[in-house]
């Protein structure tokens, strides 16, 4: 009896007192998700008890794409007004989808008779296509795949939801070219990346990057298909060989289809198809012809003496090595170590690159 006594007193004290603001809380992000209560099961009525609730509330209805929705309240209308405002601004300001892709929000607010009925009404900034074509990827990894992925189809763009993402604008831009020298087939016309992050900080956030290449997209296609041709041509008389020896000619056949032109052109294609190419794309005819051959080699981004240099580490019988095609092409000479290298005046990111040596 005492039980129930103390139940009802409780009860009737909420009753009295009312809610406390909806704003005072900790703050804790939480991801809305399918379970975000409706009322009277229309997915555009939800119901918020908390501040946390309604701060959700407005992330399903950008999630979905929705223009407009309501939001009913079990809180006062004051307090209501204010809570409004700021999960608003939140939204807008701090979570990495309505950041990205709200213009703002507006609202209305009706009272009923046990709650408070909100109508919001949302502007966005992003198309639905461009909301659903968003990227979930975790770590740097998986931020280079898909750079892989959509530089190889020459796309345009790339959106991307981060999650426990610390870095900027310059170490996207960093992603961008090593995946573009990771596929040297379509390492064809290097795009300026405009790089995007939504918001400015945060545990979770959205990366927009923009390509903008300098060829159009038939003629990357067109020489891609051609390159792809001739390095396959190319690679059926090296067949029969094996070891540091089908590297060696490997390194001679690229050379010999073209050669070494330090003011000539910077990918593949110019090495194998237009007489000759710079060291880039010495570097990327190399890498295509292994990668044809099924031999592990890499393309090296540095300088020597100061200049910007490209070259190639190779899968060799002794390990990991350096391979120049800039320099003479022997048995003796051609496999240079980590200290070989940087004497011959070279440097290059180490933790790019796997030891050699």
């Amino acid at each position: 009896m005492k039980k129930q006594l103390l139940a009802a007193l409780t009860a009737f004290t909420l009753l009295l007192t009312g809610c406390a603001s909806l704003l005072e809380r900790e703050y804790v992000h939480v991801t809305p998700h399918s379970t975000t209560p409706t009322a009277e099961g229309d997915p555009s009525i939800l119901r918020a008890d908390s501040y946390q609730e309604l701060v959700n509330a407005l992330i399903y209805f950008i999630s979905q794409g929705m223009e407009s929705g309501t939001v009913r309240l079990y809180s006062d209308l004051d307090d209501v007004k204010s809570d409004l405002d700021a999960a608003c601004l939140e939204v807008v300001q701090e979570d990495p989808l309505g950041a990205y892709a709200v213009d703002y929000i507006k609202y209305g607010v009706n009272s009923v008779v046990s709650y408070c009925e909100a109508q919001v009404q949302i502007t966005y900034r992003r198309t639905r296509e461009q909301v659903a074509s968003i990227v979930q990827a975790t770590g740097t990894t998986a931020i280079r795949s898909e750079l892989e992925t959509a530089l190889s189809t020459f796309s345009d763009q790339r959106v991307l939801r981060i999650s426990y993402f610390d870095g900027d604008e310059d170490s996207i831009r960093a992603l961008c070219r090593e995946a573009y020298y990771a596929n040297p087939a379509t390492a064809l016309d290097l795009p300026d990346a405009d790089v995007s992050i939504y918001p400015d900080a945060g545990r979770q956030r959205i990366v927009e990057i923009m390509l903008t290449y300098h060829l159009d997209i038939q003629e990357l296609e067109r020489r891609r298909e051609m390159l792809v041709t001739d390095c396959r041509q190319l690679a059926q008389s090296l067949r029969s060989g094996s070891g540091d020896q089908l590297i060696l000619d490997a390194a001679r056949t690229v050379l010999n289809t073209g050669g070494y032109l330090p003011n000539g052109g910077s990918t593949a294609y110019h090495a194998l198809l237009e007489g000759g190419a710079d060291s880039e794309g010495l570097a990327l005819a190399m890498a295509l012809l292994c990668q044809e051959l099924g031999v592990d080699c890499r393309v090296v981004e540095g300088a020597l003496n100061g200049r910007p240099h490209f070259w190639n580490v190779v899968l060799s019988q002794s390990g990991w090595r350096h391979l120049d095609l800039t320099r003479s092409i022997d048995e003796e000479n051609s496999f240079l170590t980590d200290s070989q290298t940087e004497d011959s005046g070279c440097v290059w990111d180490t933790q790019s690159i796997p030891p050699c040596g």
